[in-house]
């Protein structure tokens, strides 16, 4: 588990690293089309440091709001407040921020850039549904996310995607502008380039989108899991809360596609995940829980 651990950190760098070349690649790309020189080159760099430094300090309140997640009142929320304390006492980690979204579907997801950087969420649905070990158990596999540093890659993923969108768009109008006019391509020779680049970005953005997604989840969930039932020290408490999970089919209502594959399990509309086939949950944020669950009962 250890040297999973230590894999993911290694990836984690390595895809942050791609995100930000990726973007130093379109920049540079697109000022050689526009013959910008060093100036542009400049305003590149400037551009590409700014938006790297900016989803590294704030994606994860970007997700945090994006969310709906409001601070968790110690008093209202005691019994929240002292599991997680009592699992970072036992683990070694810093208390994070606690979070609460106000939804009747239970779920609860963790953000941040690192252990003393940290946040975890979860939705008044959980908090009513779950008994204590239960709550523990999944307080416990969110305090695992953070430990294993799976938190950093996954909620910079929000705003890298968020990124490589505003990308594409921004190509698809200036081929717009610089396409306009019945002479546009005799008159501006950039038109067809901008729309090639354009449309590229417009198609490939999703796919990386849901790349980044599938990759930063479902393996980590396992491991997750795994470190979870560790620090509690008793797999039954997650199994039952993973059940109950599966058992329920409302939807987050403030989820979406940009933070699905942050939550404890998929917080989109569930009832029409069953009639998926195989070949569309490959590409799922989320391993199935079925899976999960039998992962645990075999420790």
């Amino acid at each position: 588990m250890y040297q999973q651990i230590s894999a993911n950190k290694r990836k984690t760098a390595l895809m942050v690293l791609a995100f930000v070349l990726l973007l130093g690649a379109v920049g540079f790309a697109f000022n050689f089309l526009l013959q910008g020189g060093w100036v542009g080159l400049a305003i590149v760099a400037v551009i590409v440091i700014a938006s790297s430094v900016t989803s590294y300090m704030n994606s994860d309140k970007i997700a945090l709001r994006m969310s709906r997640a409001v601070p968790a009142d110690p008093v209202e929320y005691a019994r929240y407040h002292n599991l997680v304390e009592g699992l970072c006492i036992a683990s070694g980690l810093p208390k994070p921020d606690l979070y609460v979204v106000d939804d009747p579907a239970p779920n609860a997801f963790a953000t941040g850039r690192s252990p003393k950087h940290a946040s975890i969420a979860v939705t008044t649905g959980l908090l009513e549904k779950m008994n204590r070990v239960e709550l523990e158990g999944v307080l416990a596999h969110e305090l695992s996310h953070v430990r294993n540093y799976d938190v950093l890659v996954m909620t910079i993923a929000v705003t890298m995607v968020g990124i490589i969108v505003l990308a594409s768009e921004f190509f698809l109008r200036m081929m717009f502008w610089t396409g306009r006019g019945r002479n546009s391509e005799a008159n501006n020779p950039l038109g067809p380039i901008f729309a090639a680049v354009g449309f590229a970005l417009l198609i490939f953005a999703p796919i990386i989108a849901r790349m980044m997604q599938f990759a930063v989840s479902r393996n980590r969930e396992y491991l997750a899991d795994v470190s979870g039932v560790q620090m509690t020290r008793y797999p039954p408490g997650l199994i039952s809360a993973l059940k109950k999970l599966d058992a329920d089919q409302t939807a987050v209502h403030s989820s979406s596609k940009a933070t699905a594959h942050l939550w404890i399990e998929e917080p989109l509309d569930k009832e029409s995940e069953k009639g998926t086939s195989k070949f569309n949950r490959m590409f799922s944020t989320h391993p199935p829980i079925h899976e999960r669950i039998r992962a645990l009962e075999s420790l």
